[in-house]
């Protein structure tokens, strides 16, 4: 019974504190991100780049925009887009949250 109990226990505290690490969900960024003339409104997640010419970015958002060297936001991080910054992306895709 003790053992049980302990287990219990152990296994409401982790969950507590796993709890507490965890951060709040994650929400879009506001505003409008453009990459070569296209608009995504409230944009989040990850969106390709393309393969050839270098697109360029206007981050008109509350938030970065993480540009990656790999086609996945995979690979690593080359260049940030501060909120309303202008810039040629140079990477083949970019994350923004």
């Amino acid at each position: 019974m003790m053992r049980r109990t302990a287990r219990l226990l152990g296994a409401c505290a982790a969950a507590a504190m796993l709890a507490l690490a965890t951060p709040g969900t994650a929400q879009a960024a506001q505003g409008v991100l453009f990459i070569d003339g296209t608009a995504n409104r409230d944009p989040s997640g990850c969106f390709p780049l393309g393969d050839f010419a270098p697109p360029e970015v206007f981050n008109y958002t509350d938030g970065t925009a993480w540009v990656w060297t790999g086609p996945n936001c995979d690979g690593r991080v080359v260049q940030a887009i501060f909120a309303d910054q202008v810039a040629i992306a140079h990477g083949r895709s970019l994350y923004i949250e």
